[in-house]
């Protein structure tokens, strides 16, 4: 039975860093206030998975794992992540929330991270820890207290957010691309994105950002404006982005 398990959770492990659905989404407040969300949907990976597993390990109680549930994402974290961290980074995960769905038998997993800065300086230093928070931790459903399924690897959903550098204030959202740091990531996770182009499974990416005031000028000319001009939206798949990474850059002045 442990032999079942441990496939399941290498099957996913594969399959989630790569076959993933991601959204970041940024709402402005006229306070300067954002509350940023990351959504990862890897129900797809879960519906692959399970058309290659035979009925008889399909059926058995590990694919019946059902959870619903969130929690503060510093209580998700182990004790040896915890106590790495400074204040400021754990307060920043004490104010975040992770959430997870995942129902395998109807092929569904999926986790967010949902975080509200104060001010624009709070929001610049969030974006810029953020993988470091997660550090190479997997994180359990259920405030570490569930032994039954810690494959949310969240350092694997959420690495590609330390290659980007951020300047962000009252009137301008600028994002950068590391071209080093990105080239760095790309080699650790190259084997999982091929298995994707083999497997003939995208990778859409989408940010999405509204604004509490209309938008005076955008240097992406991926980016669509909505006709308010208060709403950006960026989108893309992973395809696109590792031959030419610079078009995830951002340059909004509002």
């Amino acid at each position: 039975m442990k032999k079942v398990y441990f496939l399941i959770i290498i099957s996913l492990s594969l399959c989630c860093s790569s076959c993933v659905d991601m959204v970041e989404q940024y709402t402005f407040k006229a306070n300067g206030a954002c509350t940023v969300s990351y959504r990862f949907d890897m129900s797809r990976a879960v519906s692959v998975l399970m058309n290659l597993m035979s009925d008889s390990l399909t059926n058995t109680p590990q694919f019946s794992i059902k959870k619903d549930t969130s929690m503060n994402f510093y209580s998700a974290l182990p004790d040896s992540a915890q106590a790495r961290m400074t204040a400021e980074e754990a307060a920043m995960a004490k104010s975040s929330n992770l959430s997870i769905l995942m129902n395998l038998k109807r092929s569904q997993m999926k986790v967010s991270i949902d975080h509200e800065a104060k001010s624009p300086e709070e929001l610049e230093g969030y974006l810029q820890r953020l993988s470091k928070m997660a550090g190479n931790q997997q994180i359990s459903a259920s405030q570490k207290a569930d032994k039954t399924f810690k494959s949310v690897d969240v350092q694997q959903l959420i690495a590609g957010q330390d290659c980007y550098s951020y300047q962000i204030t009252p009137n301008k959202f600028y994002r950068i691309i590391d071209l080093k740091k990105f080239n760095a990531f790309l080699k650790k996770t190259q084997s999982t994105f091929a298995m994707a182009r083999a497997m003939l499974i995208d990778m859409p990416y989408k940010v999405v950002l509204r604004f509490a005031k209309p938008v005076k000028k955008i240097n992406n000319p991926k980016a669509v404006l909505s006709a308010d001009r208060r709403q950006v939206t960026l989108q893309t798949n992973m395809d696109d982005v590792m031959k030419n990474p610079t078009l995830m850059n951002l340059k909004i002045d509002f």
